[in-house]
């Protein structure tokens, strides 16, 4: 049975601090993330807002994707951000309804 993985992003507050990773677990990966569970960049900055996400069949494909996002600007991430998402608001409490 295929996997699904998650390219991921986290903000500090809207306009804040971003943060990409990947997961295979995006609820399990959040939570860890928002209770600042593991000492790490989101943990200090207080990255703990969900604020976008896109699914992947692969694990291949969505660390390619990662890799290509974290060498993008600022802009070109607040912009994906503000399409999907443009109030900033926290997608957390989505993901269990």
């Amino acid at each position: 049975m295929d996997k699904d993985f998650y390219v991921y992003m986290l903000a500090s507050k809207m306009g804040g601090t971003i943060y990409i990773g990947v997961t295979s677990d995006l609820i399990g990966r959040t939570y860890i993330h928002r209770e600042s569970l593991v000492p790490g960049f989101t943990n200090k900055y207080g990255v703990h807002r969900l604020v976008w996400f896109e699914q992947h069949g692969s694990a291949e494909s969505a660390i390619r994707r990662e890799k290509q996002m974290k060498k993008w600007n600022r802009a070109w991430k607040i912009e994906l951000i503000e399409k999907a998402n443009p109030a900033w608001v926290d997608l957390y409490p989505a993901l269990f309804t």
